[in-house]
């Protein structure tokens, strides 16, 4: 079967919101200030008002008394970048005549260094505290060279980057200034669908713009960043409101403005904002550590499908199904297996991968976590000391080699042994085994259940697979058309169902 994302009636474009030129989002990057600066910044911790908004069905006639308060303390980011270009070798000025007129200071005895205009960016911030830290978009300020802020009153100020975190697009700056005003910031955990909310920024830079709308959904991802948790909103939001603010109807920050999902680049009312609770927690790592410091569990995990669902024996499709367990990671020391399904973390329900990975993140290394499974469709509660998340992660390599072809249940499936060449082209964990994939029919089932050649097949319906004739054998004994592999793949492991019944 044909890719069938390949096709689609239009192109749908998520936009990053940093104005560049006052006309598309912003990529401009700073990170040179900060890393200058070795004084490490006092510990800084927002009041959160953890009452929700009012739900009496009751609608104002006017929001003018909550912008009075709350727009003082949302700003523009101004950012000015120099590109950087590589120099050039031109042979003539190694001449003495040419240098007579030119003088000495060409770098290299003759290296230019082509001069390109400044770009200027602009964002939005929202001040959270009295004493001048202010919360953005990473995309808004990465690679600046300098940044500005202006306040609705017109008064500017030169700040500078405490930290940056492009895994949550969180970016804290600092100007030097005191009794600011400063927004108030809510839980975000207790927002709901159907609140009203108001974002407020720069867009286009025009001038600050105040827009109404409501909370659309919670808990979005799939946006392109490796930890999401973003409120939808239908409120106006375009280039330039980036890093501004989005509150409830009482005026309290619940989200740093991020993305919208466009077709043009302007607002089509899909916006995201990355909730304060998580704005919180990376500010408040950044500015104890330095750095974001995540927690470890050490597990592959992927979605519960409805067909993985009915091949685990699940009532819902919910929790995070276990894939791999990294070796001698908190997870393999606490007994979790693959084949496991995730169902509870710190006694908060799993609702997907993306949401546990968010859990564990969020959470502090050297931290006892009771997690509840399903194993086999029994519950299990194990407990799980994290560690902290490794900075760096290895990546495998695809391949392609020859071997026989499986039958019955993986019809197009194409397997080989795994021998030393295939183990070093494929950089594979050591002690690794299994039916390494050949080829694979674009028209097949298992094509569309998504394996690839590369691949190697791990497990067939939970039996381990050693070499290709194990995964002959296996397919050629099962019951139905449905087969339920554990496949590693580039450097991952995940479940799949091949179910033939569709094929064709």
């Amino acid at each position: 079967m044909t890719n069938k994302f390949r096709n689609l009636p239009f192109k749908a474009r998520l936009a990053l919101l940093g104005g560049a030129s006052l006309m598309i989002g912003a990529t401009l990057a700073f990170g040179r200030l900060a890393e200058n600066d070795d004084s490490k910044a006092p510990p800084v911790r927002l009041v959160v008002e953890e009452a929700p908004v009012k739900r009496d069905g009751r609608f104002t006639t006017s929001f003018a008394p909550i912008i009075k308060e709350v727009s003082p303390a949302v700003v523009k980011v101004f950012t000015t970048t120099t590109p950087r270009v590589p120099t050039q070798h031109n042979p003539f000025f190694d001449d003495p005549f040419f240098r007579r007129f030119f003088g000495d200071d060409l770098p290299g005895g003759g290296e230019r260094r082509f001069r390109m205009p400044k770009q200027h960016g602009l964002g939005s911030g929202v001040v959270v505290t009295a004493d001048g830290y202010i919360l953005t978009n990473n995309h808004v300020v990465e690679n600046a060279d300098e940044i500005k802020v202006a306040f609705a009153d017109g008064k500017e100020h030169t700040a500078k980057v405490v930290g940056r975190d492009a895994k949550t697009d969180i970016a804290v700056l600092k100007i030097d200034a005191k009794d600011l005003p400063y927004a108030h910031t809510a839980n975000s955990d207790n927002i709901e669908v159907g609140d009203v909310v108001l974002a407020i920024g720069n867009p286009f830079g025009v001038g600050q713009t105040v827009t109404m709308g409501i909370v659309s959904a919670t808990g979005r991802g799939n946006i392109g960043l490796d930890y999401e948790d973003f409120i939808q909103t239908d409120a106006a939001i375009n280039p330039g409101n980036s890093g501004g603010a989005l509150v409830d109807a009482e005026g309290r920050l619940i989200g740093i403005n991020t993305a919208i999902l466009s077709r043009s680049g302007g607002n089509h009312g899909v916006g995201f904002a990355v909730p304060i609770n998580l704005a919180r927690s990376v500010m408040e790592s950044l500015m104890k550590d330095g750095r974001v410091v995540r927690g470890f569990m050490g597990v592959n995990i992927q979605d519960v499908t409805p067909t993985l669902a009915k091949e685990f024996k699940l009532k819902e499709n919910t929790g995070a199904l276990v894939a791999d367990v990294t070796p001698d990671s908190p997870a393999a020391k606490a007994g979790i297996k693959a084949g496991d399904i995730i169902v509870e973390f710190n006694k908060k329900p799993v609702r997907d991968s993306r949401n546990l990975k968010l859990q564990v993140g969020q959470t502090a290394p050297d931290s006892k976590i009771a997690v509840k499974i399903l194993r086999d469709g029994s519950p299990k509660t194990v407990e799980v000391r994290l560690k902290e998340l490794p900075r760096s992660e290895l990546a495998a390599r695809s391949s392609r080699d020859s071997g026989g072809s499986t039958e019955q249940s993986l019809k197009g499936v194409a397997v080989g042994d795994i021998d030393a060449r295939v183990r070093e082209r494929l950089n594979l964990p050591e002690g690794m085994k299994g039916a390494l994939v050949v080829d694979v029919d674009g028209e097949s089932a298992a094509y569309e259940a998504g394996l690839r050649p590369g691949d190697v097949i791990l497990e067939i319906n939970r039996k381990p697979v050693a070499n290709a004739e194990e995964a002959v054998a296996l397919t050629s004994k099962v019951d139905d058309r449905s087969t339920l592999l554990r496949v590693w793949s580039r450097g991952g492991t995940r479940y799949l169902v091949v179910n033939e019944e569709k094929e064709g």
